[in-house]
C-alpha cells in the first residue's frame, strides 16, 4: 500500500519551512509520495486576494524540481474557485483508493480547524499530520471526543516507532520532527519592503522568479 500525504496551503510564497517539512515527513512516516495541494483560495480565509494561482504553482514546481517523490497537486487549482478541503479529500481517496492517506497541516490550521467545513468529519476521515511550530501550542480541547481518542502525540519520538495504526480507524498524528519559524505572511512584508535572506527564507531560484515578475512589490 502506498503512503502519501498532501500538504493543503495557499504557499503564498512556498519557503523553505514549507520544503523541509515535505521532505522530513517524507523520510519520518516513510511516505511513497508528498503532495503540495495548493488551494485556489481558502474558503476560511477571506482577509485578502492570493496571488494568481499559476504563479503560486510556477513556485512549487521550481522549489521542488530536484525532489524527486515530491510533487505539486492542481487538483484544486483546477476547479477555479474556492474549495472544502473536506470534499477534497474525498476526492482524493476516490483517485487512490489502494493508498494510505495522510493530511498535513500546521499547528495554526490545528487550532484554527473548527473554521473549516465539516471539520469533524474531515478528521475522521483520514490520517492526519499536525506540524508543531517553536513556541506555538498544541491544544486538543477543541475537537470531539472521537477526534481526541485518534490522537498520536509521537513528539520526541524517532522515526523508527511510527505506528502502522490500522487503516480503518484513522490517527491524528502531532509531531515535532520539524523545527522553523519562517511564516509566508512575515515573508510578504519584508519582500514589498524589499528585504529579503534569501538564503535561509526561500529557495534561491524562487527568489529569483519573484524578483524578476515583481510579485510582492
Amino acid at each position: 500500500m502506498n503512503r502519501i500525504a498532501f500538504f493543503g496551503g495557499t504557499f503564498d510564497p512556498v519557503h523553505n519551512g514549507h520544503l523541509k517539512i515535505a521532505r522530513t515527513l517524507v523520510e519520518f512516516f516513510r511516505l511513497d509520495r508528498f503532495y503540495f495541494l495548493p488551494a485556489f483560495h481558502a474558503p476560511h480565509k477571506s482577509e485578502r486576494k492570493p496571488t494568481s494561482a499559476y504563479r503560486r504553482f510556477a513556485m512549487l514546481s521550481i522549489a521542488t524540481r530536484n525532489d524527486s517523490n515530491i510533487f505539486v497537486s492542481t487538483h484544486e487549482l483546477d476547479q477555479g474557485e474556492p474549495r472544502y478541503t473536506a470534499d477534497t479529500i474525498s476526492e482524493l481517496q476516490g483517485i487512490f483508493p489502494r493508498s494510505k492517506l495522510f493530511f498535513v497541516m500546521g499547528a495554526d490550521s490545528w487550532m484554527d480547524i473548527r473554521t473549516w467545513r465539516r471539520w469533524e468529519d474531515l478528521l475522521l476521515m483520514t490520517d492526519h499530520i499536525v506540524v508543531a511550530r517553536p513556541g506555538f501550542e498544541i491544544g486538543v480541547s477543541h475537537i470531539t471526543d472521537d477526534a481526541r481518542r485518534r490522537i498520536q502525540d509521537i513528539r520526541g519520538r524517532d522515526k523508527s516507532v511510527v505506528p502502522e495504526n490500522d487503516r480503518d480507524r484513522h490517527a491524528i498524528y502531532i509531531t515535532d520532527a520539524v523545527h522553523f519559524e519562517t511564516s509566508s505572511s512575515a515573508l510578504r512584508e519584508d519582500l514589498s519592503d524589499g528585504e529579503l535572506d534569501r538564503d535561509s527564507d526561500i529557495p534561491i531560484e524562487v527568489a529569483n522568479y519573484i524578483e524578476k515578475y515583481e510579485l510582492y512589490r
